[in-house]
């Protein structure tokens, strides 16, 4: 019996010696590296970390480089400031154009009509009346003494500046007649209005030379472009079409609108047209009408849009802002907002349209509260008499 109780003492023994053995070596620690496979791990590590540092190197080159390029390509202009407040229209002022020698300028009114007055004094020099209904565009003719008018009456005036009265009239428009365009380099003219349809006309002749049939709704502004045989129409269908003049097709529809187009600029100094709604102001490519990019900024129905020689470029809006823009760089430098003249509405601030002068530097707006406005630079303090 004492033998057997022996036993059992020695097998329990044995048995907890191998467990205890077990435990020890499922908990042995690692096994240290060698010399060699410590030096091959820090040269790893440090190959990593230079790899790292020359990838946030190169990020940092090009993130630089990027921002000295963006400074580079902001031309810094000087804010605009209002000179001169003029009145003498008994309706909304809905359009100005500047004769090409820099002496004079004109405007249309809805109280049918046009005024001719002097730039650099802004006194009113002559009226011209003949139409019966709301000026919607007056055009000043680089090649000839004429000036050009259309009307909600439908009509389309030729005025000779000499003898100051109508020589020319040209009907085909169904309906009022919103925007004309004239040729810089062919004796055409080009319109647009409430029919949809655009329209080609001889100046000499007063003959409809060809119809733009394609838009569905009312084309709003009409553009000429001097270096191709190109119209550019742009509607209320929230469309921008290109037109050959060789053969009265259109070559590209541009559907990237989505409001209504009521302004179309041509610029002087490179090959591209600009295109503005409500949703955006777009820049295109000459001559198939590629996009090229937006410039996103004012929030608002924008009625015109003008561009000087420095690049300064504006936007005026329903809402009585005109934002003023680096054309180059899409960057919005100052914003201003109209104050209505004396006794008219608030509801009444909204600008019809803006031009800037031949020397590109003053601004003139045209207001529905009946008021003409000049603008210029604030870095000129003298204030013309």
């Amino acid at each position: 019996m004492e033998n057997n109780n022996n036993n059992n003492n020695l097998n329990s023994n044995i048995q907890n010696n191998i467990n205890s053995s077990k435990k020890n070596f499922f908990h042995l620690p690692p096994p240290k590296n060698s010399p060699l496979e410590e030096e091959d791990q820090k040269l790893s590590n440090i190959s990593s970390l230079k790899t790292s540092l020359e990838k946030n190197h190169t990020l940092y080159q090009q993130l630089t480089l990027t921002n000295n390029q963006k400074n580079i390509n902001q031309t810094p202009h000087s804010n605009w400031k209002l000179y001169r407040l003029i009145s003498g229209h008994n309706g909304w002022v809905r359009c100005i154009d500047v004769d090409p020698t820099n002496n004079f300028f004109v405007t249309g009114s809805n109280d049918c009509v046009i005024k001719f007055w002097d730039l650099p004094t802004g006194r009113l020099k002559l009226s011209l009346t003949g139409h019966i209904n709301s000026i919607r565009k007056v055009v000043i003719s680089n090649r000839h003494p004429y000036l050009f008018s259309c009307a909600e009456d439908r009509t389309i005036k030729c005025w000779d500046l000499e003898q100051n009265k109508v020589i020319r009239h040209y009907h085909g428009h169904l309906s009022g007649v919103y925007s004309i365009s004239l040729h810089p380099a062919i004796d055409i003219l080009a319109s647009g209005g409430r029919d949809c349809v655009g329209r080609i006309w001889d100046l000499r002749t007063r003959q409809q030379i060809m119809s733009l049939d394609g838009h569905s709704n009312t084309i709003c502004s009409i553009a000429c472009q001097v270096n191709d045989p190109q119209v550019i129409t742009g509607s209320n269908d929230c469309s921008v079409k290109i037109w050959d003049l060789r053969n009265g097709k259109c070559i590209n529809t541009m559907t990237h609108h989505k409001k209504s187009i009521r302004s179309i600029l041509v610029p002087d100094f490179e090959y591209t047209f600009v295109t503005a709604a409500s949703d955006n102001i777009k820049v295109w490519k000459c001559p198939e009408g590629r996009f090229l990019r937006n410039i996103s900024g004012h929030n608002g129905i924008i009625n015109s849009i003008a561009l000087n020689q420095d690049g300064v470029f504006a936007s005026a809006a329903e809402d009585g802002t005109i934002y003023m823009w680096d054309y180059k760089s899409g960057e919005i430098f100052q914003k201003i907002n109209v104050k209505v003249q004396p006794g008219s509405l608030e509801s009444e601030v909204g600008i019809c349209d803006v031009v800037f002068d031949k020397t590109g530097t003053r601004m003139i707006s045209a207001g529905v509260d009946k008021s003409i406005k000049m603008w210029k630079e604030e870095v000129n303090d003298e204030e013309d008499e």
